[in-house]
């Protein structure tokens, strides 16, 4: 099945199935960011306006969704850090327990995968905040999904009936829902 980024998609777990998923990881882009400045490096660009606003929705949708995470990692460029810092404000959850990973940065999809299986199992729900095209690649290989593009700002839940991180592989995970915030203008 193909998806485009400007098709939400949702599913829920099977009534009456038992199954209990046990890891839940959230892919979150960075919001939109400020090209303002020509001169400034890639990895301290900010957000824009719109990031600015789209942030603290996609926060109080996944508050809303009941959400919280037990841990959000997320990439050391700036616009990646004032996402997770503005989405964690609207989840109650501290912004100084935000794990800062270099390895997020346009590392690539073998970073991002080493990651997660290093995350600690004691974390149920997990935030992972970055860059595409890495993120998309991530969804697409953990989901076995064709999702055209991971827009900014945009949320994919990841479901995977596994006791540890460190059993995370590709096609093991279930897209459990697709939102971005173009979606809620």
């Amino acid at each position: 099945m193909r998806f485009r980024a400007d098709a939400a998609v949702e599913w829920a777990p099977t009534p009456g199935t038992g199954i209990a998923f046990m890891k839940n990881l959230v892919v979150i882009r960075h919001a939109k960011s400020s090209w303002d400045d020509p001169g400034l490096a890639d990895i301290d660009r900010s957000l824009n306006g719109r990031g600015k606003h789209d942030a603290p929705l996609m926060g109080g949708l996944l508050k809303a969704r009941g959400m919280r995470p037990g841990r959000i990692v997320c990439s050391p460029a700036k616009r990646a850090r004032k996402t997770a810092k503005l989405i964690a404000e609207e989840l109650g959850y501290a912004a100084e327990a935000i794990d800062i990973r270099p390895g997020i940065y346009m590392e690539g999809l073998p970073a991002l995968i080493a990651i997660i299986q290093g995350l600690d199992d004691a974390w149920q729900r997990v935030y992972l905040v970055g860059h595409n095209p890495d993120l998309t690649d991530l969804v697409n290989r953990l989901a076995g999904e064709s999702i055209d593009n991971v827009p900014t700002c945009g949320v994919a839940s990841i479901e995977f009936e596994v006791e540890s991180w460190a059993h995370i592989m590709a096609g093991a995970g279930r897209l459990a829902f697709f939102d971005y915030p173009k979606r809620h203008y």
